[in-house]
């Protein structure tokens, strides 16, 4: 059975919230930049395979959608 608990909730070490702070802009920042990448990589990846663009064309659209993205995003 469960144990009845009848004093604080927070039993452990007192938190460093400006430390979390930080961190969950961190997470954040880069889970910006990798939907980029991602969403740009399937892009270029549908002109090449779909649209017969060719493999250099539809590398530089990856380049281009990347770097556009990532100063869209700042």
């Amino acid at each position: 059975m469960a144990e009845q608990m009848s004093g604080p909730v927070e039993t452990g070490a007192a938190m460093d919230y400006s430390e979390h702070e930080k961190t969950y802009g961190i997470f954040l920042a880069g889970t910006k930049y990798v939907v980029i990448f991602v969403v740009s990589l399937l892009i270029a990846m549908a002109a090449f395979f779909f649209a017969g663009v060719g493999a250099i064309l539809s590398f530089l659209l990856f380049i281009i959608l990347s770097v556009g993205g990532s100063l869209i995003a700042r």
